[in-house]
């Protein structure tokens, strides 16, 4: 009689190449498809809630941007990135920017931005307090008159008798102008400075409600949409272009170690969870914007490459018997095939 050990070891080669089978060839597509199908007809009757709690999704989300927002492989590609999309940009003149993006949003965009008027007088009232913006904005309308003078005195001095008379006036500005930089009178210009950067600000302020800044700022778009991808590289280079992705890189990387990064995203988490923990986990994938097609296609993209790749030299039928061979060889099976 043979013997049940005998008989196990046939047993497990025949499941082992049963299930060899069941991803070979066409037989892969028609098993995915199934196993798929029934997966989501179980997650059709799982609430989200029942078997992720908020705990476990608010520490899901904290691993993966811990583990993946710092992954070495997003320090080491993100300047190539940037380098490889400045090169294509440098020589694609077969696309315009209106190709790539549609003026709508970007004209709502501006409306809103245009529109947010507390935002605006907020940070023109922050600005103002700030003696250094006040000192900037000073120096700023002083440049502004001494080109102006400059200009003025460049065709003043074509008029005979006119070029002593400027050159007096201006030495003699010079020296009031030292004086008030340490004296009193200095302190004065200081607080005009500042007195005259807080109207600036009504004025921008009255500009932004009432002039057509939107439309203004439409049209240089309108003037740029139709202009292929290629004229972006006039207003940076390579260099820079890899620096600032660089730098915004870092801002994330380093925001994201912040304790209150962690808050907000743990309130994100909670949301989430308040308003899809009653929802099936079938239901959450037209939520994500997949069905159940989607699934079963990327799986077939890229399971048979796998697979066949697993299967070269025997490797994958040693995965699967050394999972199942326990089982055939387990006391309780054993004693099964002995039994007469």
């Amino acid at each position: 009689m043979t013997q049940p050990r005998q008989i196990a070891e046939r047993l497990l080669d025949a499941q082992v190449e049963f299930l060899l089978a069941q991803v070979t060839g066409e037989r892969f597509a028609e098993v995915i498809a199934r196993d798929v199908a029934a997966v989501l007809a179980v997650g059709d009757t799982i609430a989200f809630g029942d078997v992720v709690s908020l705990e476990q999704g608010t520490e899901t989300v904290a691993t993966v941007v811990d583990r993946m927002g710092g992954a070495p492989i997003l320090a080491d590609t993100v300047g190539l990135f940037s380098d490889a999309i400045y090169d294509h940009i440098a020589s694609n003149t077969e696309y315009s920017l209106g190709d790539v993006v549609d003026r709508e949003p970007v004209e709502a965009l501006l409306a809103k931005i245009f529109g947010m008027h507390q935002a605006q007088e907020r940070i023109l009232d922050r600005l103002t307090e700030s003696p250094l913006v006040a000192t900037v904005a000073s120096r700023f309308v002083d440049k502004l008159v001494g080109d102006f003078v400059s200009v003025n005195m460049e065709r003043a001095e074509r008029i005979p008798g006119v070029s002593s008379l400027m050159s007096l006036g201006q030495s003699a500005a010079n020296r009031a102008k030292k004086a008030a930089e340490s004296t009193f009178v200095g302190d004065l210009a200081g607080k005009s400075a500042t007195f005259a950067l807080k109207r600036t600000n009504n004025a921008i302020q009255e500009m932004l409600r009432d002039a057509p800044v939107h439309s203004a700022a439409m049209e240089f778009w309108d003037l740029h949409a139709g202009e292929s991808v290629s004229g972006l590289r006039e207003y940076l280079t390579q260099k820079d272009l890899n620096e600032l992705v660089q730098l915004c890189y870092e801002i994330a990387v380093t925001t994201r170690e912040k304790e209150y990064f962690g808050v907000l995203v743990n309130e994100c988490v909670a949301v989430f969870y308040d308003r899809y923990r009653d929802r099936s986990l079938s239901a959450l994938l037209p939520e994500l914007g997949l069905s159940a097609e989607d699934v079963t296609g990327e799986i077939l993209r890229y399971g048979p490459a796998i697979i066949e790749s697993a299967k070269r030299d025997g490797v994958l039928a040693g995965l699967i018997r050394e999972r199942i061979e326990p089982f055939f060889f387990s006391d309780e099976v054993l004693g099964i095939l002995g039994a007469e």
